[in-house]
């Protein structure tokens, strides 16, 4: 699915300001995608602060959100009803010529995957969320993987997530 040019300006300003939360309702959203997918219908949520998905009992939040702890966590692991889910998270900080060529291939590989949603910011080149979505088998059965990439051009950041949803 190719690149949603989102109507909104761009928001965060450094990866340091985003937020992480399994607890949050819905939040405004500039694009949302469903896609049913390993027996659940799967909402990727881009926002304009970043995004959110849900997936059977996960409400995966990360965004920049006022009043709300900063950082994102290295990993995250929660045991709930009948799942397990995992939630991964790194920053990088790139020079200028692999940035760009590192949003290019997140683009195209959003771009590639059946279950995908990728939003360009106006204004901005290269500030971009995508999220990529798919199913995978489990030691129990059915399961989720799910990527994220956040791109800040104005310093080079890239922030890049990986979570896990798994039947028990």
């Amino acid at each position: 699915m190719d690149a949603v040019s989102l109507d909104a300006p761009y928001l965060d300003t450094d990866a340091d300001q985003l937020c992480f939360s399994l607890d949050l309702t819905e939040r405004p959203a500039l694009a949302e995608r469903v896609v049913p997918l390993g027996g659940l219908d799967v909402r990727l949520r881009l926002l304009g602060a970043s995004h959110q998905v849900f997936a059977g009992p996960v409400r995966e939040t990360v965004a920049c959100l006022r009043g709300a702890v900063r950082g994102l966590p290295g990993t995250c692991t929660r045991h709930l009803p009948g799942w397990d889910y995992e939630f991964g998270s790194t920053t990088r900080r790139l020079p200028p010529e692999e940035f760009s060529a590192e949003v290019a291939q997140v683009v195209g590989l959003a771009a590639d995957t059946e279950h995908s949603l990728c939003g360009a910011f106006p204004g901005l080149p290269g500030a971009v969320t995508a999220v990529v979505v798919e199913a995978v088998g489990g030691p129990h059965g059915a399961g989720l993987v799910w990527r994220t990439w956040h791109t800040y051009p104005q310093n080079g950041q890239i922030v890049s997530t990986c979570s896990r949803l798994e039947a028990r």
